[in-house]
């Protein structure tokens, strides 16, 4: 059996409440012919009587009851849903796929998430903490909606990167070393050092900064997680490099924050789908340039 079609089932819904064929059409805005051949079509359809013809009124029979009973729950859902897709279409509501490393979720995107809820509160933001390399996979894939990555990233068809923040690359050093006002690649070098997993672009760009002064030092330890580096430096354990970004809030009192010389910023980027973007996407993408 063909699937049921949801503008007879109203023509159907429509004559029984209203009485007659003539007062569908006008309802429904159709000519009286199509009112009658929706019937005829659903009748033919399902292989059973719907409507008893009297001359005054046209009621329903048993079968047809028991469809309107249905068929109302039905055109009910449709229309809860087509007036959700227009909420949609208005930037009202949606559910928008937002990826970014911890730092980023943990100290960047909470005031610019409580603008965006209170400007539109329909809208919900979905989190995943990804790699830039994998995020921009996904974007591309149509699995995420925005994603904060890395700069540079290769180019991808159907991705656009846009310009985001630039953030100084500071030093975090036990508070009881003997240090300069700002740490150089070569004092750092002779300094035990934990060092961001080598696979992230903030691990590249500080191997390019060590490269720049012809030094490769050695990492006694490598974390992917920035607090665990950060508790390491307060033990005492060594000195690392991160972004200023994730300094807050206030930092262990057993730190010291250098800045580096020469300077080395960590540059970062939005990431969308080229193109059209829906309306609840560019109000969050609204939201985090605002970071």
């Amino acid at each position: 059996m063909r699937e049921l079609n949801l503008d007879q089932l109203r023509t159907l819904v429509t004559i029984v409440e209203h009485g007659s064929f003539i007062a569908a059409a006008r309802i429904l805005h159709l000519a009286p012919p199509t009112v009658s051949l929706h019937i005829n079509e659903l009748e033919e359809r399902l292989g059973i009587p719907l409507l008893l013809r009297k001359r005054k009124k046209v009621e329903p029979t048993g079968a047809g009851a028991a469809l309107i009973d249905r068929a109302q729950w039905l055109l009910n859902q449709s229309n809860a849903l087509r007036e959700h897709m227009q909420l949609h279409a208005a930037g009202k509501t949606g559910r928008v796929r937002v990826s970014a490393a911890t730092p980023v979720i943990a100290y960047l995107l909470p005031k610019a998430l409580e603008r965006l809820a209170q400007k539109h509160p329909g809208i919900e933001v979905e989190l995943a903490v990804l790699n830039s390399r994998e995020a921009m996979d996904r974007v591309a894939k149509g699995l995420l909606d925005i994603a904060a990555v890395a700069l540079p990233q290769s180019p991808m068809p159907e991705v656009q990167v846009l310009p985001w923040r630039k953030d100084p690359v500071v030093a975090l050093i036990p508070a009881h070393w003997e240090h300069p006002k700002q740490a150089s690649a070569a004092w750092l070098a002779t300094k035990p050092l934990i060092l961001n997993d080598d696979t992230t672009q903030l691990a590249r760009i500080t191997t390019e900064w060590f490269a720049a002064a012809n030094l490769r030092p050695p990492a006694k330890i490598r974390v992917n997680y920035n607090d665990s580096a950060k508790s390491l430096v307060g033990a005492g354990y060594g000195a690392t490099l991160l972004s200023y970004e994730t300094l807050h809030p206030q930092i262990d009192q057993r730190i010291k924050v250098l800045p580096l010389n020469p300077p080395l910023w960590r540059p970062m980027g939005i990431a969308s789908r080229s193109g059209p973007l829906e309306i609840a996407v560019r109000h969050v993408l609204e939201e985090l340039k605002r970071i």
